[in-house]
């Protein structure tokens, strides 16, 4: 039985693992999940949790699949990344040198690529350092969302309410939570919308509960530790600021409206003044076609697959890379400054997580 394991820094994570658990499970693996950094809470029983370096390192994983940028170097098996959201960075712009997404930090034997212009910088990379393949497999996070047939624009039955679906980034030089809080609050006890309400995990607490308290017949708030794919298709609309998130949301192909964002495009409906958002929100839910091909054109740039089988493809890739791939590669560069950093890390987080009961 081949044994996989999933390294666990951030709550997102989980949403980005289960498909490829599910897609393992299916091939008559086994998974284990080591947490480090984050609340273990969202396990579910069914689902193999290690505590510890030395368990790890007994389970003796041949892959440790990974949605962050770094991982223990010396735990068992290969590293793959598999990115923990697709290639656009703040400036509003695909596929950018600087951006942090393309940094190489010699952690990773596999790099397991979304679309064909970040499949082919990674290539160029792979190409320049030689000591990391890279597959062009799309992103397994999605898999749940792109096999939902509830796709596009919803049918409101008589009286029903349409749903805005409102998620917010946490840097506080973007964030359009504490802009928006009282209209939203507004909004909701209107009774012409409802809303559900998620935020980042590392939000101002002080904001968290301030749209906590909100919570009401039309307003429902969603904790950051939740999956939020599964509540997704729920929603109508999304209202958005600078967050990937809405990108995300955009694979339902259905619209996404944002407050000041740096990400701007023909594929939202961008407003600069609090009073301008239910205008928009109603402008959106008309599904204006310009928006909507705008929508489906920046999807294509951002992942190249809809068929629902990015896990299957990561999988593969990984078998691939250790049948024919890795004894090909050069060695990783020594980075006797960074493991020694990892380590460091490594323990406080474990440490970090064990005082606050996690």
């Amino acid at each position: 039985m081949k044994r996989y394991l999933f390294f666990v820094n951030q709550p997102y994570s989980y949403s980005i693992l289960r498909p490829l658990q599910e897609e393992i499970w299916k091939r008559g693996g086994e998974v284990a999940w080591f947490v480090a950094g984050c609340t273990a809470a969202p396990l579910r029983p069914d689902e193999k949790h290690l505590k510890t370096v030395a368990e790890v390192m007994e389970y003796n994983a041949i892959a440790t699949f990974v949605p962050g940028d770094w991982v223990p170097y010396f735990f068992p098996g290969i590293k793959v990344e598999v990115f923990h959201g697709m290639a656009r960075n703040k400036r509003g712009h695909s596929s950018e040198d600087e951006s942090d997404h393309y940094r190489i930090r010699g952690w990773f034997d596999l790099y397991c690529t979304h679309a064909e212009r970040d499949t082919a910088k990674f290539q160029e990379l792979a190409e320049k350092h030689r000591h990391f393949w890279v597959a062009h497999t799309g992103w397994p996070k999605l898999d749940p969302l792109l096999s939902q047939p509830a796709r596009g624009k919803r049918k409101l039955k008589e009286g029903e309410l349409p749903v805005v679906f409102y998620a917010s980034t946490f840097s506080r030089s973007v964030t359009s939570a504490p802009d928006l809080v009282e209209k939203i609050g507004e909004l909701s006890r209107s009774g012409r919308w409802k809303f559900i309400v998620t935020l980042h995990p590392k939000m101002d607490p002080a904001v968290v509960d301030q749209y906590r308290s909100l919570a009401g017949e039309n307003l429902r708030f969603v904790e950051s530790d939740e999956d939020l794919l599964p509540i997704f298709p729920e929603a109508d609309v999304m209202l958005c600021d600078t967050s990937s998130i809405m990108f995300e949301f955009m694979f339902l192909d259905r619209p996404v409206v944002t407050y000041r964002t740096k990400m701007p495009g023909p594929y939202l409906i961008d407003v600069d003044d609090v009073g301008d958002v239910e205008a928009a929100l109603q402008e959106a839910l008309e599904y204006p076609e310009k928006l909507m091909q705008a929508t489906r054109s920046i999807c294509d740039d951002l992942h190249s697959f809809r068929d629902g089988n990015s896990s299957a493809r990561v999988i593969d890739a990984v078998g691939e890379f250790i049948t024919s791939k890795q004894s090909k590669l050069c060695r990783k560069p020594l980075n006797v400054i960074r493991k020694i950093k990892i380590r460091s890390r490594l323990h406080r987080e474990i440490k970090g997580a064990k005082r606050s009961g996690k």
